[in-house]
């Protein structure tokens, strides 16, 4: 799966149930995405595509969950157009506020996750196992102090429980469902030393842990941060986050997709690329795809995040030295 790109900020936007499929794709100030784009993504290299899909706006009532057929239908279309260009295509639940891991949630979330991934599925029943599907995206404690420090026992627990239903739910499906890889994400897709100690591993062998990390942090995603320049501190933390995925999962056998990462821009070009190289070059030598989080902002305003790297309205990149980089160590 090598190095992978996300169509952040698109799908995944958050909009009203008014709002039509375009409306929706649109909300967040990206363009509709583009065939042409995708065949970009594949003309430089690039072998993965996610697609974060929110869902939540789109799902009727229970108990049937049934979602919306336009929504359903322009997700599959955006789908092939990663399919027809040749990569492996990612799909998930992405801001989804409903799935609050708790034990008071546990069963009617766990019902809701497997009546949505059970259309999911048969939608898509018919795709090669080129198509994975991702659990859920960042499920965490939303809104409390344990949000990003690796959740409390309890959120762990139920997270583990409901990532096993939905891989569950998705094999009792028909088609290749049976054989299809499905990520399971950490509690906040973390790769910190808590997190990964409270995950397990769902009883499938196609299964494939899900992290993010945007590593060190203070220089790949505080905007508020200075740090600005690649120094020798920062090629370190990015070699213990490596060694720890070794040390958990890699070096038992167990297959790790870092689905988010990326260096927010800060007037520092330069040392993004060493960013980019260094971190793509010890994920591909520890056997780990990766998959920049591109959010369509290039320059980092007040209050966002510069992740951009490809002009969608033009087709082209922003920063191909970036780019490049990125993809090197995969080829």
């Amino acid at each position: 799966m090598g190095a992978g790109w996300n169509l952040g900020n698109t799908l995944d936007a958050i909009c009203s149930r008014l709002g039509t499929p375009a409306q929706c794709e649109m909300a967040w100030g990206n363009p509709v995405t583009t065939p042409e784009m995708v065949k970009l993504l594949a003309d430089t290299g690039f072998s993965t595509f996610r697609i974060p899909v929110t869902w939540e706006a789109h799902i009727g009532p229970a108990p049937e969950y049934k979602i919306d057929e336009p929504w359903m239908d322009r997700v599959q279309e955006v789908v092939d157009y990663g399919i027809d260009n040749g990569l492996y295509v990612i799909l998930n639940l992405h801001h989804e506020d409903w799935h609050f891991p708790s034990y008071d949630n546990y069963e009617s979330v766990e019902g809701k996750l497997i009546a949505v991934w059970t259309q999911i599925a048969g939608r898509f029943g018919g795709y090669s196992e080129k198509l994975l599907f991702e659990t859920m995206n960042e499920p965490r404690m939303k809104g409390t102090p344990q949000e990003w420090s690796g959740g409390t026992a309890e959120a762990r627990d139920v997270l583990n429980r409901w990532n096993a239903a939905i891989v569950a739910a998705v094999r009792d499906t028909e088609g290749h469902n049976a054989q299809r890889y499905i990520l399971v994400p950490t509690i906040a897709a973390s790769a910190d030393e808590v997190a990964l100690r409270g995950f397990v591993l769902p009883e499938d062998d196609r299964v494939i842990v899900s992290v993010h990390a945007y590593t060190p942090y203070n220089f790949a995603l505080n905007t508020k941060a200075p740090d600005n320049i690649f120094t020798s501190s920062v090629a370190r933390e990015i070699d213990a986050l490596f060694r720890r995925l070794d040390r958990f999962f890699l070096s038992k056998g167990i297959p790790v997709v870092m689905g988010e990462c990326g260096s927010v821009e800060k007037g520092n070009l330069e040392s993004r690329v060493e960013w980019a190289a260094h971190y793509a070059g010890k994920a591909a030598e520890h056997g780990v795809p990766v998959i920049w989080w591109d959010n369509g902002i290039q320059i980092t305003p007040a209050n966002n995040e510069g992740f951009g790297v490809m002009d969608r309205r033009n087709v082209t990149w922003w920063y191909p030295e970036i780019v490049e980089a990125f993809i090197a160590p995969y080829r």
